[in-house]
């Protein structure tokens, strides 16, 4: 155990933290537990961090470092854009069951990943011509969609499910809208089946266009002056 403990780390804990998470739920991600996994007392955890809140802000953190914020310069700007968002909906698919903590406002200190994820994204808005307040909706929106996009993935497993379990759950949702009364919800019957399940590529493909095509059409500050002249 003592060699267990020499080996630990912010980010090793906060990997562990992760892993469990993505293992069994984010419900079981306590110290106790984390600190069985990795083989060490609780204590030991408490040398790196303080309580759950700044292990779960630590853990975020984490996440955020695996955006890529790499630039493709000789792309388009709103594909450039569209590459990070990519990147961000990639990272929280992975760990689906961390997204929650997403939804949470902290009040740590912004993590390195997080500032060079949205200084990459504002530099991509303001270039494309954003002035900095919509930029920084554009930012905040941005997250929001990745976070519903894959908390509404419909029929996505939970840790806890076996695939069966998970296409019994499915089955069920679409038998209930199925045997809706006909005559008042002909639309939702037969849009059952997709309404409960769809391919997961086609679900964020779509989400994404939705959210750029809506991005493309807002108003510019140049565009606007020009029109009005």
């Amino acid at each position: 155990m003592a060699k267990a403990e020499n080996r630990l780390s912010r980010e090793t804990v906060a990997d562990g933290a992760i892993a469990l998470a993505d293992a069994e739920g984010l419900e079981a991600l306590t110290i106790r537990r984390l600190a069985q996994g990795l083989g060490v007392t609780p204590m030991a955890l408490y040398w790196h961090f303080k309580n759950k809140d700044e292990l779960l802000a630590g853990v975020v953190d984490r996440l955020w470092e695996q955006v890529d914020t790499t630039r493709d310069r000789s792309r388009p700007l709103l594909e450039q854009f569209r590459a990070l968002a990519e990147s961000l909906v990639t990272v929280l698919r992975r760990h689906r069951a961390l997204v929650p903590l997403f939804q949470v406002p902290g009040d740590n200190d912004p993590s390195p990943g997080f500032l060079d994820a949205t200084e990459t994204a504002l530099e991509i808005l303001t270039e494309y011509g954003f002035d900095v307040e919509p930029a920084a909706a554009v930012c905040g929106n941005t997250l929001r969609t990745a976070v519903m996009l894959v908390l509404g993935e419909p029929g996505a497993p939970t840790p806890q499910q076996s695939a069966d379990d998970n296409a019994e759950m499915i089955r069920r949702k679409r038998l209930r809208l199925e045997t809706l009364p006909r005559q008042r919800y002909p639309r939702v019957v037969a849009a059952a089946d997709a309404l409960t399940s769809c391919e997961a590529d086609q679900h964020y493909g779509f989400g994404l266009d939705f959210f750029m095509t809506a991005l493309a059409a807002l108003p510019l500050p140049a565009r606007t002056a020009a029109a009005e002249s």
